[in-house]
């Protein structure tokens, strides 16, 4: 089936370019709701792949959903650097550009500039969590939100969620190791911030966070440990922990993570947004 079948009628999808640290990179604008009105809100996404491979198609089906839920917000999902072609800090750094690239480029994306909001999942919500630090330490853009699905946060991989895997997540356990070996060839860098926002001692001053977990992910300790970690900080977290589903393929991770309460939380999340002051 074609994707103009399968697209909702209110969903409109579009493929662009947009700037990363050094160059372009391909991207996904996801719409919904009245045709021609700007957005309020854009949620910029990173897909998922261990930092060493995914590309756009990952999430696309998460994302048709997210946008059905929630039209009152655009999605903008973009492709970043693979550890293949460039390891860490690249991934980052084309995070970062893309927001910043999204911020200058608003009239393309349909949007207003009121809200910006970073998610991910796996190694793409890594992405978005290293994001807010760099937004905040760099002066801009201003973010009114982080949703973080499943996320990459510890390289060192010491978590008993992971150290316990359940037999059917042994792979998404050695994927893993193997991602940030890839991601991260210098040993040094595994505890650096940008890296291994579970290892920051500085996460004040951050937006908003969604924190999405599964009972049954070998990276559920280390989602929950930084939830916690940010709620300290006075950041406002909103965790949850989302129930074991069927097992699936590595590649199928966005489409297990569109079951259960995923959509619905993070449809409450945009939603609070309205209450919430936008950010300067």
């Amino acid at each position: 089936m074609s994707k103009a079948t399968e697209m909702p009628a209110a969903l409109k999808i579009r493929d662009l370019e947009v700037r990363g640290a050094e160059g372009p990179l391909a991207a996904r604008l996801y719409t919904g709701g009245d045709a021609g009105a700007r957005k309020d809100s854009l949620v910029v996404f990173f897909h998922s792949g261990g930092f060493v491979g995914g590309d756009l198609e990952d999430a696309d089906r998460f994302l048709r959903r997210m946008v059905t839920d929630s039209p009152e917000f655009a999605v903008l999902a973009a492709n970043y650097t693979l550890a293949t072609e460039r390891p860490f800090p690249a991934a980052v750094e084309d995070a970062h550009a893309v927001l910043l690239w999204s911020r200058k480029n608003k009239s393309k994306l349909g949007w207003n500039g009121k809200r910006l909001l970073v998610a991910g999942i796996e190694a793409g919500a890594n992405l978005a969590a290293v994001c807010t630090l760099m937004a905040r330490d760099r002066g801009g853009p201003p973010l009114d939100g982080q949703i973080l699905i499943m996320p990459m946060l510890d390289p060192a991989l010491t978590t008993c969620s992971m150290r316990d895997v359940p037999a059917g997540s042994v792979r998404v356990a050695s994927t893993c190791a193997a991602s940030y070996r890839g991601y991260l060839p210098n040993a040094a860098d595994r505890t650096h911030p940008y890296a291994s926002p579970l290892q920051s001692s500085r996460l004040k001053n951050l937006p908003p966070a969604l924190v999405l977990s599964a009972e049954d992910d070998p990276l559920r300790d280390e989602a929950e440990q930084y939830a916690a970690k940010l709620s300290t900080s006075g950041v406002a977290t909103t965790l949850r922990r989302m129930a074991p589903g069927p097992q699936v393929d590595l590649a199928e991770r966005c489409e297990c993570a569109c079951q259960g309460i995923a959509l619905n939380e993070i449809a409450g999340f945009l939603g609070a947004l309205d209450s919430m002051p936008v950010q300067s």
